[in-house]
C-alpha cells in the first residue's frame, strides 16, 4: 500500500536526521546522568492495539510492538517491559516503579506521573514522552528532583492540525447528524440544513500560535474566514503575513469576536480550568469550539451546560480528563459533540515520527549526550518556558 510506503520513508528519513545531529554539548547534569554504566531498566506505558496490531506493520505506537525498539533495546543489554496497565495500587507500571531507569509514557494513554510515584522511584533518570506533552507528569517534582523530562516535539503537529481543521469542518456543516440519521435508516434535509453553514467568512480564532496553532492557521487561509490569535508571545511579521491572522493581546476582547474558538494552548498550572462557566459566557452565542489541547483546560460541567443551553453551538475535540474518559463522562452525553477518543497525535505517520524520536532520545542517553534543544521540558532544574 502507497501509504505504508510513505510512513516508512517518514520513518527512515526521520531516525537519519536525528541520529546525523552531532552532540549539542553535554550539560554537567547529562554528564552526572550517564556516569552509571550497566544495563538499564526502561518502561513504557502505551494503549493496547489487541486484534487493531496485525493490520499494520507500522503500527508501533501500541503495548504490541512497544515503538518496535525491544529488540533493539535488549541487543544492547537493556531490560525492556511495556505495559498499558498504569492506574491503581496494584497496576503492572507500580511493580517497576522503585527500580525503573527510564520511563517512556504517551498523551494518548497517559501515566500519570505523581510526585509520590517520582519520590518512589529511587533509580529514576529519564522520562520521554512519545508525542507532545507531559502535564502528566507532575513537571515541579520531577524538576526538584534533578529529572530530565523530554517530548518529541514536532511529531504530531502536523497530525493534530489537521484533526483540529477536520473538526471545524464537522461542526460548521453540521455532519454528525446527518451521518446519524444514514445509518439509522433516516432522511430528513432540513433536520441537518437548518444549522449548517459555510466556513468561507467565519471568524475564528486560536488560543495559542505554537506549532499546532500556527500550522491550523496556514491550512485555514485558504478557506478565507478572518483569523485571529492570541499567544503570550507575538508571531513575527513574516508569519503574521503567512497565516494572514491578526494578533489578539487580551484574550478576553478576542472571544466576542468569533464564530469558532480553538484552543491550542498547553496545560498548566495557569490554564487548567482556564474556560470557566465565565470564560465561556464572553464567547458569543452559537459560538463553535474545538479543543485538541487538553480536557483539563475546560471546566468540564461549564461546557456541558453551555452545550446544553445552546451558548456553545458544538464542542469537538479528542481529550478529556481523565484519560481513558470513564464511562459516565458527561461529554459523551451532552448535545451537539464532536468527540472521540484522544486519537489526532496519534496516526500512523505520528507513530512513526514519535518512534524514531524516542529512540534517538535512548540513543544519546546511552552515549552521555545531549537531546535537541527543543525537546526538553525539564533540565536541569528548569521547566521549559511553556510550562513556567
Amino acid at each position: 500500500m502507497a501509504m505504508k510506503g510513505v510512513a516508512a520513508s517518514a520513518l527512515q528519513k526521520l531516525q537519519n536526521t536525528a541520529l546525523n545531529k552531532g552532540p549539542a554539548g553535554s550539560s554537567l547534569l547529562t554528564r552526572k546522568l550517564h556516569v552509571a554504566s550497566g544495563s538499564k531498566k526502561i518502561v513504557g506505558v502505551f494503549y493496547k492495539a489487541n486484534e487493531y496490531a496485525a493490520k499494520n506493520p507500522n503500527f508501533v505506537g501500541c503495548v504490541e510492538r512497544g515503538l518496535g525498539i525491544r529488540e533493539w533495546l535488549e541487543s544492547q543489554g537493556h531490560k525492556y517491559i511495556v505495559t498499558d496497565d498504569k492506574d491503581g495500587p496494584d497496576c503492572e507500571l507500580e511493580k517497576h516503579i522503585d527500580d525503573l531507569h527510564v520511563l517512556i509514557t504517551t498523551p494518548f494513554h497517559p501515566a500519570y506521573v505523581t510526585e509520590e510515584r517520582i519520590r518512589r522511584a529511587k533509580n529514576l533518570e529519564l522520562l520521554l514522552t512519545a508525542g507532545i506533552g507531559s502535564d502528566h507528569i507532575d513537571l515541579k517534582a520531577a524538576a526538584e528532583r534533578g529529572l530530565t523530562v523530554a517530548e518529541v516535539t514536532g511529531s504530531n503537529t502536523v497530525s493534530v492540525a489537521e484533526d483540529e481543521l477536520m473538526r471545524i469542518l464537522i461542526l460548521v456543516r453540521n455532519f454528525l447528524p446527518g451521518y446519524h440519521q444514514v445509518i439509522n435508516g433516516e432522511w430528513n434535509v432540513a433536520a441537518i440544513a437548518y444549522r449548517a453553514y459555510d466556513l468561507e467568512g467565519k471568524t475564528i480564532g486560536t488560543v495559542g500560535a505554537g506549532r499546532i496553532g500556527r500550522l491550523l492557521l496556514q491550512r485555514l487561509k485558504p478557506f478565507n474566514c478572518n483569523l485571529l490569535y492570541h499567544d503570550r508571545i507575538r508571531m513575527n511579521p513574516d508569519l503574521e503575513s503567512q497565516t494572514g491572522a491578526t494578533f489578539e493581546e487580551d484574550l478576553d476582547k478576542m472571544l466576542p469576536k468569533c464564530d469558532i474558538v480553538v484552543i491550542n494552548t498547553p496545560l498548566t498550572e495557569k490554564t487548567r480550568g482556564m474556560f470557566n462557566k465565565e470564560k465561556i459566557a464572553k464567547m458569543k452565542k452559537g459560538v463553535l469550539i474545538v479543543n485538541n489541547a487538553r480536557g483539563a483546560i475546560m471546566d468540564t460541567q461549564a461546557v456541558v451546560d453551555a452545550c446544553s443551553s445552546g451558548h456553545v453551538a458544538g464542542y469537538g475535540g479528542d481529550v478529556w480528563y481523565p484519560q481513558p474518559a470513564p464511562k459516565d463522562h458527561p461529554w459523551r452525553y451532552m448535545p451537539n459533540h464532536a468527540m472521540t477518543p484522544h486519537i489526532s497525535g496519534t496516526t500512523i505517520d505520528a507513530q512513526l515520527r514519535y518512534a524514531a524520536g524516542v529512540k534517538d532520545m535512548l540513543d544519546r542517553y546511552f552515549k552521555g549526550e545531549s537531546f535537541p534543544q527543543e525537546y526538553y521540558i525539564v533540565k536541569e532544574g528548569e521547566l521549559a518556558s511553556q510550562y513556567r
